[in-house]
């Protein structure tokens, strides 16, 4: 443990809290800078200058990463018996409609993703207590409320992110693992900064990217420039 510290203790000497720095060296940076043991999730954490209370400042999209997330992503299909053996078809985890909304009701969320269909929807609305403050609740603008619940698995399994602003107005997405190669970590960063940056509400007054941080799971977080970014 004393030799990680050390490790530390030498990277954070040549890393400045308060610079910002390329996407490409902020990406070299924090691999330098991660000393998890386990593979650490990349994340990015975008403030944007708008007014999340006001409805037409709502950012919400999806984004498909070029290098995928890296990991597993656990995908629980409800819908009706007819699209049962697509959604399998598909590499969906689960799939199931009534017996999966009573265990959801009893508390099971250990999935990563759930896409149903806009006929089952009444149905399923009634788990939004549980779903909704676990960011699970499907929704047709990320396109997990869909009637090609195949063609959503494998977007989903190939690394599509749904993203939005929280009530602080700031954007939370994980883009890929610390054993990325910078490169990889870059470009998936730059593709979840850009899908922002095209959402910019009309309405949004004032600088639009207040600032951009990557971080790894237990990393400090380094400061973008978003001036390198050549948008």
């Amino acid at each position: 443990m004393a030799r990680v510290s050390k490790n530390r203790k030498a990277v954070l000497t040549k890393y400045n809290l308060e610079k910002e720095y390329s996407l490409t060296d902020a990406a070299t940076m924090l691999k330098d800078i991660t000393f998890t043991k386990f593979d650490a999730s990349v994340d990015v954490d975008i403030r944007l200058g708008v007014d999340p209370k006001k409805s037409d400042q709502m950012v919400r999209g999806v984004v498909s990463l070029p290098h995928g997330l890296g990991k597993v992503v656990r995908v629980l299909v409800l819908c009706s018996p007819d699209k049962a053996q697509e959604a399998k078809d598909a590499g969906a985890e689960h799939v199931g409609l009534d017996d999966y909304i009573q265990k959801i009701e009893g508390g099971w969320t250990d999935i990563d993703v759930i896409i149903t269909m806009p006929t089952v929807m009444a149905k399923v609305g009634r788990l939004g207590k549980v779903l909704g403050p676990r960011g699970l609740m499907p929704n047709p603008k990320s396109g997990t409320v869909t009637l090609e619940v195949g063609k959503a698995v494998k977007e989903v399994k190939a690394g599509k992110v749904d993203f939005k602003i929280d009530k602080q107005g700031i954007i939370h997405a994980s883009i890929g693992k610390a054993s990325f190669s910078p490169e990889k970590i870059k470009d998936n960063a730059a593709e979840l900064i850009n899908a922002v940056v095209k959402l910019k509400p009309a309405s949004s007054k004032g600088t639009y990217l207040q600032s951009i941080c990557l971080s790894t799971t237990m990393s400090p977080g380094v400061r973008i420039d978003s001036n390198s970014l050549g948008i």
